[in-house]
């Protein structure tokens, strides 16, 4: 049965510019793994500034679903985990949250026991779980893939992880949080190298250290963990999102518009700031936590490289293509981090856009302009490049499946609307939308 969000459409009628100032949202990848984190703690924990999103209500379910009692009011997340009741997660959650496979550590670390369906999420890659196995089997579990399901168990009178040097054959960022978050309960010190300096771990860290948790390096590739009995109670605020933020000055700037944006943190923005300039915009920092987008006359092209952390960023890569669609010259973007990440390239060449792919590269030759079409959204970030590309567009872009939109982007159309923005989400037919559904299906099986 179809949800609304996979029967609604959003209608957007483009060329007209934006204006004014957005709040931005806390970090829906650092509040995912926070919430999972929270598992270690048999005590109360309150976070803060959480977004309202659908993959923050279905972590929340799978940790009801464990015993934890939660409650949610507004932006604030109130976890209580000293009882954990099951240490296996309904499959029916976890199948449609990627983030969900995150409970394994702190259920390892808590329990010595956890019994973890393979994730499921969008259909980006591959994005295997192999480096997170190996991680936990350095440490001393015993993990087994069967049929789905991941089983981890612990051995022993104690039931406890013991702390382990551990290399990283890539610097994933799942991989990294993982490991950490079963290394604070672990017996002895716990060392990751190579691992991944994005802002969302030390987001996670300095929750983890919040608790009690003893963790050196994080934000370098190198994080050491001494494991501690016990952690305890804590308050803590989430971090500003980074790929929100990026957004919203992609917006922008394909719109020739002025707007301003906080909180964030402009040193997690800086290889998109680069970007942009290197497009011809100029971005302002009004305030330490602010900042102002001032558009060029023109959109200039540039050629973007996705790496993991400072680089630039794959969470950016639809919306920047979108962005150069309409760009002066020829852009080559090169997707390194996920291999499937150019869905969004058919959706954009049907308004207008003139894009090739070969292997992992994208040639983006500039247009002189879009044309509001029906596309489908094929992930989350794709989601939003379509928005991005249908408020640049000329007439009305009408967008499916908003199913993703609705997992990472809190409120994304009464901002975009406060800003001046024209678009509306309206019921879309039922049959329609399955007829989208299949013929889309069928895309991904051809490719």
């Amino acid at each position: 049965m179809l949800s609304d969000a996979d029967t609604s459409v959003l209608q957007i009628w483009g060329k007209h510019p934006l204006k004014g100032h957005v709040k931005i949202s806390g970090a829906k990848n650092s509040a995912l793994t926070v919430i999972a984190a929270a598992l270690l703690c048999p005590e109360d924990c309150r976070i803060r500034n959480v977004p309202n999103l659908v993959d923050v209500k279905r972590m929340g379910q799978i940790l009801t679903a464990l015993g934890v009692k939660i409650e949610h009011q507004g932006d604030v997340l109130d976890i209580n985990a000293s009882t954990i009741s099951h240490s296996k997660a309904p499959y029916e959650l976890v199948s449609q949250l990627r983030a969900s496979f995150f409970i394994i550590g702190p259920l390892l670390a808590r329990l010595g026991v956890a019994r973890i369906p393979l994730p499921g999420g969008c259909t980006i890659g591959a994005r295997p779980v192999d480096l997170h196995v190996r991680g936990l089997q350095a440490m001393g579990a015993d993990v087994q893939i069967e049929h789905g399901i991941v089983h981890a168990y612990v051995a022993g009178n104690q039931r406890k992880l013991k702390g382990a040097k551990i290399y990283l054959d890539y610097p994933s960022v799942g991989a990294t949080e993982t490991i950490m978050m079963a290394a604070t309960l672990a017996e002895g010190e716990t060392t990751i190298e190579n691992a991944a300096q994005e802002p969302e771990v030390v987001d996670l860290a300095n929750f983890c250290r919040a608790m009690g948790a003893r963790i050196r390096g994080a934000g370098t590739n190198t994080i050491t963990i001494a494991g501690v009995p016990r952690l305890h109670s804590t308050d803590y605020t989430i971090n500003p999102d980074r790929i929100e933020a990026g957004t919203f000055l992609v917006a922008g700037a394909i719109t020739h518009s002025e707007i301003s944006l906080s909180p964030v943190v402009p040193e997690h923005l800086t290889a998109v700031i680069a970007k942009l300039q290197e497009t011809g915009a100029q971005v302002v920092t009004e305030a330490p936590d602010c900042l102002r987008i001032v558009p060029g006359d023109t959109i200039k092209a540039t050629d973007i490289e996705t790496l993991p952390y400072p680089g630039f960023p794959t969470d950016m890569q639809a919306q920047f293509m979108a962005l150069l669609t309409l760009s002066e010259g020829d852009s080559l973007i090169t997707e390194t981090v996920f291999e499937n990440r150019m869905r969004h390239v058919a959706e954009l060449n049907r308004m207008g856009a003139d894009i090739r792919i070969k292997g992992n590269h994208a040639l983006v030759r500039g247009v002189s302009m879009l044309s509001g079409a029906p596309v489908i959204a094929t992930d989350l970030r794709a989601s939003a490049a379509l928005v991005l590309a249908g408020l640049a567009a000329d007439g009305k872009t009408v967008i499916q499946c908003l199913h993703h939109l609705d997992r990472g982007y809190e409120q994304l159309e009464v901002k975009l609307l406060s800003l001046g923005a024209i678009l509306e989400r309206v019921p879309g037919s039922a049959d329609t939308s399955s007829a989208s559904l299949t013929s889309h299906s069928v895309l991904l099986e051809k490719d």
